[in-house]
């Protein structure tokens, strides 16, 4: 498990020895990126232009202390709950409690384990959370597909570290930063300091998110995040929008298509 999923995943001692998921099962592919890469217009996309694949994939909904976004919906997005109600699911053996960006998010386990049999899951969210799905006992044996989308690519990351006067972590940080706050002025308008707070914190997150890239299948460079027009001014996506739908549909219908990546545990390593 990787250190910085180690030091910000806590769950508590019922939950880790939870009862495996049996049965017949489904697949349970995992879409991780950092927070504002891309990840949600990239599902709405697959949704309304690949049904048929879409169809195939039931959403695993978590629980969410923070607040719901513009355009998000209780049971859809996140079961959105108080801080409180999700630290109170803590000691039940079918919760996982993880500590995300500051926000609490819990995995029923019961409810995963009721999707995966009646076919494949799909679960859209914080790379932290992905690693957990990976690793988690009560999951071994479930088939995975793990994808992470980067909002850098292989090139760009390996060029960055081999710049001497540059810190690819400042780098991703301001990457991000930027990305989160047009995310945010185009919801919100005037942004609060609470708001930015938030922006700062999630864009702190990103480079250690990006050092578990490695652990996944496939990774999907895009960089039109969910703050770019390409998702949807232009009817159908374009530029890097446009690839990244064509390239998780691939690896969805089981292809190996030329632009996805593999990256190596050394490639961005993990920083406290």
């Amino acid at each position: 498990m990787g250190r910085g999923l180690g030091a910000r995943t806590r769950m508590s001692a019922e939950s880790a020895s939870a009862s495996p998921v049996s049965g017949p099962q489904g697949r349970l592919v995992i879409l991780s990126g950092p927070s504002c890469v891309g990840k949600s217009p990239l599902v709405r996309a697959l949704k309304r232009f690949y049904p048929e694949v879409a169809a195939k994939l039931r959403p695993l909904v978590l629980y969410n202390s923070r607040s719901p976004r513009p355009g998000e919906q209780d049971g859809v997005d996140y079961h959105f709950r108080t801080r409180e109600q999700v630290e109170a699911l803590r000691p039940e053996p079918h919760h996982v409690v993880i500590d995300v960006r500051g926000d609490l998010q819990a995995l029923d386990l019961e409810e995963l384990s009721s999707v995966l049999r009646g076919g494949d899951a799909l679960f859209e969210g914080n790379p932290f959370v992905g690693r957990l799905l990976q690793t988690h006992e009560a999951l071994v044996g479930v088939r995975r597909l793990g994808i992470f989308v980067s909002p850098l690519s292989r090139e760009e990351v390996s060029f960055l570290r081999g710049e001497a006067s540059v810190s690819l972590p400042e780098v991703v940080h301001d990457v991000m930063r930027r990305k989160l706050l047009r995310r945010t002025r185009r919801h919100k308008g005037e942004l609060s300091l609470k708001d930015l707070e938030d922006i700062e914190r999630r864009a702190g997150s990103a480079y250690r998110e990006l050092a578990e890239a490695h652990h996944f299948d496939h990774v999907i460079p895009n960089h039109d995040g969910e703050d770019s027009d390409h998702w949807d001014a232009f009817y159908y996506p374009l530029g890097d929008a446009r690839r990244t739908l064509l390239t998780l549909v691939a690896l969805l219908r089981g292809e190996t298509p030329a632009g996805v990546e593999r990256w190596d545990s050394n490639l961005a390593t993990a920083v406290e």
